[in-house]
């Protein structure tokens, strides 16, 4: 029988790469589309490699991404983002990916579905996932979005054009609230009596933040260590789930870790310092301003989710907060995170007042770069 094929587009986007798809090109139906996401990636697969598919085995790489125009006043696009799952037969549309973010507005220029003369383009986003939007900066160039410059992310090899991303009004993106558990800081209790400290905040994605000492770790080693980890993977996957009770996205902690991989995400956090990276180089203690170590979808990230990082840079900003209590003293605006491949900055405008607390809009920068287009085809 021959293969079904769908026109998609094959993208990096920031640290993360995914498949694109017009939603004029996809079923109505939520199951339709999920079946396409799901062939189209390579998933589910038990040995975590989605060799029958584009994914590639890790949470970053395991994305699709579907572009609309939007009827929204004021708006250019509208953008859904889908985490597919490696070894489940499962897409999760509980949280973003700031990431392909960055690819939103070139990919409508590109597309045709937005129109930009030459120069500097603001393309309006709505995030279906948030309800909230973003904007979108670039440079146009005979119509189409520029793809080479000089700008060096953390953790792509080479340079190109930069894009600047505007996360306006980010707060409560899935809870409604900043501080969703109504505290600047929780403590809980582990299955084995332990109470550890935590941060929970909502801002672009719901996170949850621990420090480093408290478990045992110091936030500096690299992913394939925390892999190994298999007592401190569980614990952390233990703290994320019972955090997501205290945001009120489900009644019980196994209903968390059941139906969301993505949200909330976790991190563990820690003063700034010297930290081995995994091009084989070090990042020294005053390059950074708070070193983390992301899990995303129960595996390390090699660096950080984006929309996790913004959501940490808020924290940063925000005073009493567990994670600001670690960020170098003095830090503010821009927050520089040491990640494992490099200090990536990410700026956040916070008007902190405690539990009233605010959030103008998160500020950060991410190249991309259009690597196939066509057709996937699908069994």
């Amino acid at each position: 029988m021959s293969q079904r094929r769908v026109p998609a587009v094959f993208i990096r986007g920031g640290t993360s790469k995914g498949v694109f798809f017009h939603g004029r090109d996809l079923p109505d139906d939520l199951a339709g589309r999920n079946e396409i996401f799901l062939a189209a990636i390579g998933s589910p697969d038990p040995y975590g490699r989605q060799l029958d598919g584009l994914g590639g085995g890790i949470s970053s790489l395991s994305k699709v991404v579907v572009i609309e125009p939007s009827a929204r006043p004021g708006i250019d696009v509208d953008y859904t983002f889908g985490q597919v799952v490696v070894d489940a037969p499962v897409v999760d549309y509980g949280a973003t990916c700031g990431n392909l973010s960055s690819v939103v507005g070139p990919f409508a220029v590109d597309e045709g579905l937005v129109t930009a003369p030459d120069g500097e383009a603001v393309v309006r986003v709505y995030n279906t996932n948030t309800d909230k939007v973003f904007e979108s900066r670039f440079m146009v160039l005979n119509g189409q979005a520029q793809t080479r410059g000089d700008f060096v992310i953390p953790g792509v090899a080479g340079s190109a054009a930069r894009i600047r991303l505007d996360f306006l009004d980010p707060a409560g993106s899935r809870t409604g609230a900043l501080l969703p558990s109504g505290q600047m800081n929780d403590l809980i209790k582990l299955a084995d009596g332990m109470e550890i400290e935590i941060c929970c905040m909502d801002a672009t994605t719901p996170c949850v933040f621990v420090a480093a000492t408290d478990l045992g770790l110091t936030a500096t080693e690299l992913p394939g260590a925390l892999e190994a980890m298999d007592e401190g993977l569980a614990r952390l996957e233990e703290i994320r789930a019972l955090a997501g009770v205290r945001m009120g996205l489900a009644e019980t902690a196994a209903a968390i870790s059941a139906t969301s991989r993505a949200s909330p995400r976790i991190a563990v956090v820690a003063a700034p310092a010297a930290m081995p990276l995994l091009d084989g180089t070090t990042l020294g203690a005053a390059a950074m301003d708070l070193s983390v170590r992301m899990i995303s979808m129960g595996q390390p990230h090699r660096a950080v989710p984006l929309t996790g990082g913004m959501c940490l840079a808020v924290a940063a900003n925000l005073a009493g907060s567990l994670v600001h209590r670690l960020t170098r003293p003095g830090a503010s605006g821009d927050i520089r995170l040491g990640t494992p491949s490099g200090a990536i900055p990410i700026g956040a405008k916070v008007n902190s007042a405690g539990l009233d607390s605010t959030v103008e809009r998160i500020t950060t920068y991410r190249t991309t770069r259009r690597l196939m287009e066509g057709q996937v085809l699908l069994p």
